[in-house]
């Protein structure tokens, strides 16, 4: 527990391994979590079922052009065990206008149905919170994020979960221990960001998940 939600300590944390959260106190500094079995996604292990493809077809996937909606559904009061306070919102808000910080949204109609958010550093996205508001969305999303990371270096990218639910391995994700996280994320962010990250700007690109 300790240090602040700044940019640079936000991003050293993440370059170590280290996400934070609130401590639910108010005035009480972040908690910092680094666990020890480790929650990824492997780039070639999302299961997509035929209601989910179903789903992808009747959606667009678009990237960085609603964050603050997403962050603030994501951080919707109302929603259980919600964890995501001002702060929070305030300082992720930062990272994005300094572009670290990204959105991957699902569209239908016109409307922003579901996304989620994270920061991309390198060959890293760490995930950290997604939202739907119609059945599917934030899979769709998850969905688009897997394909905009699969690129030449798909191999060696590393889409982080934090910690693995039973939700989230229906989905693919597997646990990896404190170690073979460290060896990973070292490899990561050697690498360049994903196209769709590199160059932090509001009005990204407008595509429909790859899902044949």
């Amino acid at each position: 527990m300790g240090a602040d939600l700044t940019p640079g300590t936000l991003l050293q944390a993440y370059r170590c391994g280290l996400f934070p959260m609130p401590s639910g106190r108010p005035g009480d500094p972040p908690m910092w979590f680094l666990p020890v079995r480790r929650g990824v996604l492997p780039l070639d292990g999302l299961r997509v079922s035929r209601s989910l493809r179903r789903s992808a077809r009747t959606m667009e996937i678009r990237v960085n052009t609603a964050f603050s909606e997403v962050i603030a559904a994501c951080g919707d009061p109302e929603r259980p065990h919600a964890w995501i306070d001002d702060d929070i919102v305030d300082a992720y808000t930062e990272l994005h206008e300094m572009g670290w910080a990204h959105s991957v949204e699902a569209w239908r109609h016109g409307e922003l149905v579901g996304g989620l958010y994270g920061v991309a550093t390198g060959g890293l996205f760490a995930g950290e919170s997604m939202f739907h508001r119609v059945t599917d969305a934030s899979k769709v999303a998850l969905l688009g994020l897997v394909e905009l990371m699969r690129d030449d270096h798909a191999d060696s990218r590393l889409l982080d979960v934090q910690w693995s639910t039973d939700h989230l391995a229906s989905l693919g994700v597997v646990e990896v221990t404190r170690e073979e996280y460290a060896v990973r994320l070292a490899a990561a962010l050697r690498l360049p960001l994903p196209a769709a990250f590199d160059d932090g700007r509001s009005d990204g690109p407008v595509l429909r998940p790859v899902v044949g």
